[in-house]
C-alpha cells in the first residue's frame, strides 16, 4: 500500500491511497452498500469507493457462495476499491455474532475485498472503566492475530476506548505499531447520534495524535455532511455512509449546515439535478420507494460536494474558516469548536507556514487558530529594544501607511519629565485582533498583512489581545501608548472595566483615571522603517533569533520591485543572500543564503538529512523523497525553507517542505522536500 499527501491544511490532507483497484482521493466518502439489497449505482454519484459488510454476506449461504464464486466486486457491481466490514456493527448492535476473528479475516480475502477489518470489540461510550479495559485488550489481541492470518490482504484495524482519552491514546499507539493500512476510529456514532461533538473531538484527537501519520485514518460511521470538515480538521480521510439512505427513508434531507424534513419543505434546499427538477410537492405525491431513492440520490450529491468543498478549502488554506461556518450550524457543534482551543499546539504541529489565502476571522474562535499561537510564538525571536511604542491598526500593510495618531501616554511619572533618552532606542508596533503585538519591522509577513477582522464588538478578541500586549510590554524599559490603543483595549490599566471597552472606541476616555500621563512623541519616530532592519526581523522571526545578522552581513544591497516598491532580492555585493517572496513577504533562499544559514543554525534546525542513497539527488538539485530521510528538525512546517544536509551534517541542497517534520520521519512514500537548487 502507498499513501501520498499531495495538500495540507491544520492536520486536514489531500492524499493519494493506492489500493489493488485503483487509487483513493481522500478525504473521501464511501457509501455503505447492503450486500443484499443495492438501491442505488453509487459509482453514479461521484463514489470512488465503497464499504459493504463482509458478516452479512458470510452468515447468509445463498450470499456466501455466490460472492465466493464471483468475488465481492462484480458480487455489488463495483469496480473500484471495496472495504468490507468485519461484523463489529452487528457486534455492537446484538451483543454477540457467530464468527471469529481469523475466520472473518480469512473469508475478507477469499472474496477480494481490498480494505478488510479485523474484528474488534466496539465499546459505546461512557460505559465503566472496567468495561472498557477489557474490552480494548480483546481488540489489541485481535489486531495482533489479524496481521499473522492475513497474506496479501490490506487490513483497517480500529482505535477503540470507549470516551477513555487515555484508552484511545493506548490502542492508537499499540496498533500503530502494527502494519495496518488504514486506522479507522470506531464506536463514536452514539456521540453523534446523541449530538455530544464535543466529546467527539476528545476521542478523536487523543486516536489521531497518536496514529501514524504515513496512514489513513477513517471516522466510522460519520456519514452527516455537516461533521465532515470538523473531522477533516482534525486528520480524519475516510468516512462511510450509511445517512444517505438511511435519512431517505424517512423523508430527510441531507445538508452541510443539518437536515431538511420534506414535511417541512416549501422550496428544495440545493441545487442538485432532484431539487432542480422536483418540488416539495411533487415528492410528497410520490410512492415511497421512488421519493426514497431521489432524496438518496440528493443525499449523495450533497455529501459528495461538501467533500470536494473540503479539497478546495484545503487547497486554498482556509479549511478553518470552513470548519468555523459549518460548526456554527448547530449549538453543539459549536462547542466542538470552542473545545478545538484545547488542541491549537497539535494544529499548530501540522499546520502550513504559509497559505494561498488571507486568515479571515470569523469569531471568538479563530483566537484558537494555529496561525495564531505561531506568531505569538515568533514574535519573541525579534530583537528587543529598550522602549517600545504601541500605535493602533491601520490601513494594511500598517508600515506604509503610518502616521501620527494623536495622543500618547505613559505610565511612568518620573521619565515624563525626561523623554530625551527613550526615543534613542524605541521599537514601534501595531496593536491589532487578532494577532496582538505587530512590530511594524515584520508586518507584511503571512498572516500579518494578510487577515482581516473587526475591531468593534468583539470583548472576547479585546481580552486575548489586552493579555498578550500587557506580556509583551514587560520586555521593555518604556512603554509609550497611543490613546486610541488604550481606549480600545484597556492595556495596562489595572481594574479597567470591560464594559467601557466594547463598541464606543471614539467615546471619551481618560488614561489619567489609570495612572497614565500624557506625553509629547517625537515625530521623528513616526517615520518609514529601516530596509535593513526589516530584513534581519523578518529573517529572525522565519528562521529563529539571530538569523537576521548571519544571513545579512557584509556589503548588503537591497533591490526593490519598481511597480510595488517592496523589496525582492538581497545581495552581499553581487551574489544574491535571499528573495523576499511578493506575496507573503516570506524569505527564499538562494545557494549563499543556504550556506550561511547552515552555518548559524545548529544541527538538527530548519535541516532535513537523508542517506547516502539520496545524496547525490540532492546535489543534482532533484527533489527529496520521504523514504530516503533518516533525520529532520521535527519543528519543520510544511511551507518551511529547509536545509538538505547528509549524515554528517554537510549541506547538499535547500528547498521548500512540502510535509512537516513528523510527517517526514514517518512517511516512506511521496515528496519530503521540493529541492530548489543542489550543488553546495
Amino acid at each position: 500500500m502507498s499513501f501520498e499527501i499531495k495538500y495540507k491544511d491544520v492536520m486536514g490532507r489531500i492524499g493519494i491511497l493506492q489500493t489493488p483497484h485503483g487509487n483513493i482521493k481522500t478525504p473521501a466518502l464511501m457509501p455503505v452498500i447492503h450486500p443484499g439489497k443495492q438501491t442505488l449505482d453509487v459509482k453514479k454519484y461521484g463514489a470512488e469507493l465503497v464499504i459493504t459488510n463482509a458478516y452479512i454476506m458470510y452468515k447468509n449461504e445463498e450470499l456466501k457462495e455466490k460472492v465466493l464464486e464471483e468475488g465481492v466486486h462484480s458480487f455489488i457491481d463495483f469496480p473500484g476499491p471495496i472495504i468490507t466490514d468485519s461484523g463489529s456493527f452487528q457486534l455492537s448492535v446484538y451483543g454477540d455474532i457467530d464468527v471469529t476473528n481469523t475466520e472473518i479475516i480469512e473469508f475478507q480475502e477469499a472474496i477480494g475485498t481490498d480494505i478488510g477489518t479485523s474484528l474488534d470489540i466496539p465499546t459505546p461510550p461512557f460505559v465503566t472503566r472496567e468495561r472498557a479495559e477489557k474490552d480494548l485488550e480483546i481488540t489489541l489481541e485481535r489486531a495482533h492475530q489479524a496481521i499473522e492470518v492475513r497474506k496479501d490482504l490490506m487490513l483497517n484495524s480500529v482505535v477503540q476506548g470507549s470516551t477513555f482519552k487515555d484508552l484511545r491514546s493506548k490502542c492508537a499507539d499499540e496498533i500503530g505499531k502494527l502494519d495496518f493500512e488504514v486506522y479507522p476510529i470506531g464506536a463514536v456514532v452514539p456521540l453523534m447520534e446523541s449530538y455530544k461533538y464535543s466529546e467527539l473531538v476528545d476521542v478523536v484527537m487523543a486516536s489521531v495524535t497518536h496514529l501514524p501519520d504515513s496512514k489513513p485514518r477513517h471516522l466510522m460511521g460519520a456519514g452527516h455532511p455537516m461533521v465532515f470538515a470538523l473531522a477533516v480538521a482534525m486528520g480524519c480521510d475516510l468516512f462511510d455512509s450509511a445517512a444517505y439512505i438511511l435519512y431517505a427513508k424517512d423523508d430527510r434531507f441531507l445538508m452541510p449546515s443539518g437536515t431538511y424534513k420534506l414535511q417541512n419543505l416549501v422550496e428544495m434546499p440545493c441545487s442538485c439535478p432532484v431539487c432542480t427538477s422536483y418540488t416539495p410537492d411533487d415528492l410528497r405525491a410520490m410512492k415511497k420507494d421512488e421519493r426514497m431513492r431521489l432524496i438518496a440520490q440528493h443525499n449523495l450529491h450533497v455529501s459528495f460536494a461538501e467533500i470536494r468543498t473540503i479539497k478546495q478549502a484545503i487547497v486554498d488554506g482556509n479549511l478553518m474558516e470552513l470548519v468555523e461556518q459549518r460548526c456554527r450550524a448547530h449549538p453543539y457543534l459549536l462547542d466542538a469548536l470552542r473545545n478545538l482551543k484545547n488542541y491549537t499546539s497539535e494544529f499548530e504541529r501540522y499546520d502550513p507556514s504559509s497559505k494561498k489565502s488571507a486568515f479571515f476571522y470569523s469569531g471568538p474562535e479563530s483566537l484558537a487558530r494555529p496561525e495564531i499561537k505561531r506568531h505569538l510564538d515568533k514574535v519573541e525571536r525579534i530583537p528587543k529594544k529598550s522602549n517600545l511604542v504601541l500605535i493602533p491598526r491601520s490601513r494594511k500593510p500598517y508600515s506604509k501607511n503610518i502616521r501620527e495618531f494623536g495622543e500618547f501616554y505613559m505610565k511612568d511619572s518620573e521619565e515624563v519629565q525626561n523623554m530625551d533618552r527613550i526615543w534613542d532606542d524605541v521599537q514601534i508596533a501595531v496593536v491589532d485582533v487578532p494577532f496582538g503585538v505587530i512590530p511594524l519591522e515584520i508586518d507584511e509577513v503571512y498572516p500579518l498583512a494578510q487577515n482581516e477582522s473587526p475591531l468593534k464588538n468583539d470583548l472576547d478578541a479585546l481580552q486575548f489581545v489586552r493579555t498578550h500586549v500587557e506580556d509583551y510590554m514587560e520586555n521593555f524599559e518604556h512603554v509609550i501608548i497611543n490613546k486610541k490603543v488604550l481606549k480600545t483595549f484597556g492595556i495596562g490599566c489595572d481594574g479597567f472595566d470591560q464594559d467601557e471597552i466594547d463598541s464606543t472606541i471614539d467615546s471619551e476616555f481618560d488614561p489619567s483615571k489609570y495612572g497614565f500621563l500624557e506625553v509629547d512623541v517625537d515625530p521623528s519616530i513616526v517615520r518609514a522603517v529601516d530596509d535593513e532592519e526589516k530584513i534581519r526581523c523578518i529573517a529572525d522571526y522565519q528562521f529563529g533569533a539571530g538569523s537576521g545578522d548571519s544571513l545579512f552581513r557584509g556589503d548588503i544591497k537591497i533591490v526593490k520591485s519598481r511597480k510595488t516598491g517592496k523589496i525582492r532580492h538581497v545581495y552581499d555585493g553581487e551574489t544574491l543572500i535571499a528573495t523576499l517572496r511578493a506575496s507573503d513577504s516570506v524569505f527564499v533562499l538562494d545557494r549563499e543564503g543556504a550556506r550561511r544559514l547552515h552555518s548559524h543554525l545548529e544541527y538538527p534546525k530548519k535541516r532535513v538529512g537523508v542517506n547516502s542513497d539520496a545524496e547525490p539527488f540532492a546535489r543534482e538539485g532533484k527533489s527529496i523523497f520521504a523514504k530516503f530521510v533518516i533525520d529532520c528538525d521535527i519543528d519543520i512546517k510544511a511551507n518551511d525553507e529547509v536545509l538538505i544536509v547528509n549524515e554528517n551534517d554537510e549541506l547538499l541542497a535547500f528547498g521548500k517542505a512540502i510535509l512537516c517534520g513528523h510527517e517526514i520521519m514517518d512517511f516512506k512514500t511521496g515528496q519530503a522536500v521540493k529541492t530548489r537548487k543542489g550543488g553546495l
